[in-house]
Order: structure tokens, then C-alpha cells, then sequence
């Protein structure tokens, strides 16, 4: 079991924000948004924390009860999104827990901590890119906002 995670470094470009943190994998084309709670976790992944004292970090930072489930809860949102150097293994007590048995067992005031990871696929360029309007030079129907090429120009 990985007890002292360490973040990913490579091939992410990270921008922090003042109660998020936003992280494109350039590996997967996916941006990823951490909420303050799982990003102070994801920063305290430096490979010689233990779950344990990123519960206690977590507990100063929030000021409310921080147990260390929620540590795991974060750890395993980080690792399954690919943020973490190598997969974590959780303890047997929170190995199957969603969101609503945490905020169950840890109370509704563990709501506010509650890390949460949302990520979404970045598109390719191509799909990315916007439609040429009417009159504008193109090489295939699908370039056209009205997908009609005609003699190389979007009708």
C-alpha cells in the first residue's frame, strides 16, 4: 500500500488559482480541476507525507474535523485521474467509498472539505477548431459552418 504519495510533475502544466487548481495531462489531453481541498492534498504529495500527516495538515488548514478517509477519498480521486506517480491502494476501510457514504460516516460538515477532482477531455485541434463562414476559401464541406463546399468556397 502507498502510504507517502508523491505527485505527478511531468507532462502536467498546472495553473493555481485562489480556491482551485487547474491541470491539463498533456499525456492524456485532459484538464483536470481540483477543488481547494484536493489540491491542498495534491501539493502535500511530495513522496514523504504520510496520509496520516496530510490528515492532520488538512485539520489546521480547515479548521474542522479533517479524518484521514478523506485523505484517501482525495488520494484515490488523484490516482485514478493519473496526478500521482504511482497507483494508490486504499486501506480497507474507505476501499469502496463514494461521495455520499463519506459525507454520511465523516458528518455534513465534512461536505465543505470534501475534495473533489472534476475533469473533462480536452478536444483534438482539429475539433477545437470553429466552422469558415459563407464565402470563406475551404477544401472540404466540413470546414463550412453549413457543411457545403462548393468549388472551394462555404456557400
Amino acid at each position: 500500500m502507498l502510504t507517502k504519495p508523491r505527485a505527478r510533475a511531468e507532462g502536467l502544466v498546472v495553473q493555481e488559482l485562489e480556491d482551485e487548481t487547474l491541470v491539463y495531462d498533456l499525456e492524456r489531453d485532459r484538464a483536470h480541476c481540483l477543488n481547494e481541498t484536493a489540491a491542498f492534498i495534491w501539493r502535500l504529495c511530495d513522496g514523504k507525507t504520510s496520509s496520516r500527516e496530510m490528515a492532520r495538515a488538512l485539520k489546521q488548514k480547515i479548521g474542522k474535523s479533517a479524518d484521514e478517509t478523506l485523505v484517501w477519498f482525495a488520494l484515490d480521486q488523484l490516482s485514478r485521474k493519473h496526478l500521482l506517480t504511482d497507483s494508490v491502494v486504499l486501506p480497507p476501510t474507505g476501499a469502496s467509498m463514494n461521495r455520499r457514504e463519506l459525507v454520511r460516516v465523516l458528518g455534513i460538515s465534512a461536505v465543505v472539505a470534501l475534495p473533489v477532482v472534476a475533469s473533462i477531455v480536452a478536444p483534438k485541434p482539429a475539433q477545437a477548431a470553429t466552422c469558415l463562414g459563407q464565402g470563406a476559401s475551404c477544401q472540404s464541406s466540413l470546414e463550412c459552418c453549413n457543411q457545403l463546399c462548393n468549388q472551394s468556397i462555404c456557400q
